[in-house]
């Protein structure tokens, strides 16, 4: 597939005005990525970014005893590898691929010259980096102050916006590792939300059955999360539309300006 209808499946570089593309086009190229590969290591300085078309990775923190917690995800809404232009050059998180699928890989260094080189493009990186702050921040409190059925809702739900179809492949190992609870835990939950008919869960695949009902199940983490991504970026990121009925924070109600990218 050429590049050019790659682009329309990473909903950032989608956005980008169709004047820069000639810039990008031929500095991008498709890579896969398995499951369980490491694709940024806390403390390092990433070589290249990587723009999820298909695949799903979780940035994630790992204590001194070996203790890890998922802190954000990405998927075919934005990148990996916010820290090549914001100036410090470093990565604070582990990035790992949580569901195999393809990327566009760029070179950091490539992408750190057009950030310097064009507003839109600044513009554009900035308010994405915003809003992956402010889900790392709604996903600390969620962690800290809501149930584990309350923050595995919210993580299927936010993994499912991420990648195409309705299905994840995911141990409940793996979740309870990002989520930072006992495996224990996360097998409770997810034989509640199975009883009640919202997923379907065997033998590693998860399959959403009812999408309002998830939300439901949900804390407002999932909400506000959203409701951020769609209000900073140019177009809503997550083309899945909260259900009728929930509930908006009114200051997240703005939108992006139409002139906002020139």
């Amino acid at each position: 597939m050429v590049l050019s209808k790659l682009r329309s499946k990473n909903q950032l570089l989608a956005s980008l005005p169709d004047t820069e593309w000639p810039y990008w086009h031929v500095l991008l190229e498709p890579v896969d990525l398995p499951a369980g590969r490491l694709i940024c290591e806390s403390g390092s300085s990433p070589s290249h970014v990587y723009f999820p078309l298909t695949a799903l990775v979780a940035l994630y923190q790992v204590t001194e005893s070996g203790a890890s917690a998922e802190v954000a995800l990405v998927g075919q809404e934005g990148m990996v590898g916010v820290s090549s232009f914001m100036g410090g050059g470093a990565s604070t998180s582990h990035a790992m691929v949580l569901c195999a699928g393809q990327a566009l890989l760029l070179p950091a260094s490539a992408l750190r010259r057009r950030f310097a080189q064009s507003g839109q493009v600044q513009q554009l990186l900035l308010c994405y980096t915003q809003a992956l702050i402010a889900q790392m921040a709604q996903t600390a409190a969620c962690n800290r102050h809501h149930s584990v059925e309350q923050a595995l809702s919210r993580w299927l739900l936010l993994s499912l916006d991420r990648v195409p179809g309705q299905e994840l492949r995911m141990t409940q190992e793996l979740m309870a590792n990002m989520l930072g609870v006992r495996r224990e835990g996360v097998t409770e939950a997810a034989l509640k939300l199975q009883r009640a008919g919202l997923i379907r869960y065997a033998r590693g695949r998860i399959t959403l059955l009812d999408r309002p009902g998830l939300e439901q199940r949900a804390c407002e983490c999932y909400r506000c999360i959203k409701a951020e991504y769609d209000r900073l970026l140019p177009e809503p990121v997550l083309q899945r539309p909260l259900q009728s009925g929930a509930t908006r924070l009114s200051p997240l109600l703005g939108r992006w300006p139409q002139n906002a990218l020139g």
